[in-house]
């Protein structure tokens, strides 16, 4: 039977999808009450690229995750990753009418800070407040309620291509979903695995998934750079498939069962069994080999996120160090690999914040997934956003829709 006190999350991945199931609790947590997991077909570098594949992978993801709730699902906050994200800063200036900041006060000055030129293909998924200034008084989290004749926001926009939201958004729908946001994945999975105090003193969230590796960097408990990067465990995959001459699904099961991101940590004499393409017989192969293909991969990985950090211009704000989630940072040695590269401590993050089916979840890979439904009961039990719309086409809509709030604010 449907449910109105349960939330969902929805992790469209390159490698697999998840649902997961939870229920709010009174005192503001969430109890997971149900999984389900399947292999991704549908999708390539984080974008769906068969809708047809997507939509199967998402009702058998869906029938898992329902059998083990007990209920109907209907709508799922969904997680949205690819090459297409974009996120940049931006800053927004009015005059506060009647001497004292209202809630409208903070809707204009956000509206401001988001009039900027965005092209035509793409759309706005967030806008996140870093923080007020009211009459050159700064870090202010709230300002309503304060006096002041001056309101500026510093906001953090993530953007993405609408055609990339859209294939998301319809193939929910053909799998019988409504989509009630969608949520940038690196945020979400950050309200999964980092602390508050990480937050505060600042931290750069890496999460390495199939297909895509997202960063996001904060500080002073807000978002201050967001990027994507096209590249993650599923080309490790291919280099572990050629390296070896094995099947992608086996060497898949190798780099699970065996991959190693330092060939330093392997000694010569561990042996794995590799299976040939074919029908051939099976091969025995060292360990350090496969270390050996997989290293140059990962340290390009990591190379890459450490010259966006540099690039960012943030990364010595933060001091709490790196956080590594996303199924392919549980390869032995990407810890030690991404300390050297970073020269910044590191540490592995598993979702935390959760009830009920706690060990289920308990693997960095599903920290998405989690994040989703955690960004999901906080836009429950609090306000409520404007969830994500497919731009109208139209440009006399948008241009009329203008016109009628500038005659609303005169107003």
């Amino acid at each position: 039977m449907a449910r109105n006190d349960l939330i969902v999350g929805l992790d469209v991945g390159t490698t697999k999808i998840c649902v997961v199931v939870g229920e709010a609790t009174g005192d503001g947590g969430v109890d997971i009450i149900g999984i389900g997991t399947s292999p991704s077909t549908g999708l390539r570098r984080g974008v769906v690229v068969n809708i047809e594949k997507t939509v199967q992978c998402v009702k058998k993801a869906l029938e898992e995750a329902e059998l083990m709730a007990g209920c109907d699902i209907r709508s799922v906050y969904a997680g949205i990753a690819g090459s297409h994200i974009q996120g940049f800063n931006s800053h927004g200036v009015i005059a506060v009418k009647g001497g004292e900041v209202t809630q409208r006060d903070v809707d204009r000055v956000i509206e401001a800070a988001k009039a900027i030129a965005i092209p035509m293909d793409r759309e706005v998924l967030h806008t996140l407040p870093q923080e007020f200034i009211v009459d050159d008084q700064r870090g202010i989290a709230d300002p309503l309620g304060m006096a002041g004749v001056r309101l500026e926001v510093k906001v953090h926009i993530v953007t993405g291509a609408v055609t990339s939201a859209q294939n998301i958004i319809r193939s929910c729908n053909r799998s019988g979903l409504d989509v009630s946001n969608i949520v940038l994945e690196s945020l979400a999975s950050s309200k999964a695995v980092l602390s508050p105090e990480e937050r505060e003193i600042g931290v750069a969230l890496v999460d390495i998934g199939g297909g895509t590796t997202d960063l996001a960097i904060f500080n002073k408990d807000s978002i201050k750079h967001t990027s994507v990067l096209a590249l993650g465990g599923h080309n490790l995959t291919n280099d572990i498939a050629y390296g070896l001459r094995t099947p992608m699904v086996a060497a898949e099961k190798i780099k699970l069962s065996h991959g190693c991101a330092m060939s330093d940590l392997v000694t010569t004499d561990e042996i794995i069994e590799v299976p040939s393409v074919g029908g051939r017989e099976s091969r025995t192969m060292s360990k350090r080999v496969l270390a050996e293909i997989c290293e140059p991969r990962c340290e390009e990985i990591l190379a890459l996120v450490d010259q966006e950090l540099i690039k960012s211009g943030f990364k010595n704000m933060i001091a709490a160090g790196v956080v590594l989630t996303g199924g392919t940072c549980l390869i032995d040695g990407m810890q030690e690999l991404a300390e050297q590269i970073f020269d910044l401590p590191v540490r592995i993050g598993y979702p935390t914040g959760i009830g009920g089916l706690v060990e289920e979840v308990n693997s960095p890979k599903y920290a998405t997934a989690v994040g989703l439904l955690l960004h999901g009961a906080g836009e429950e039990s609090g306000p409520r956003q404007r969830a994500f719309k497919i731009r109208d086409d139209s440009g006399f809509d948008r241009i009329l829709g203008r016109m009628r709030k500038w005659f609303t604010d005169i107003a």
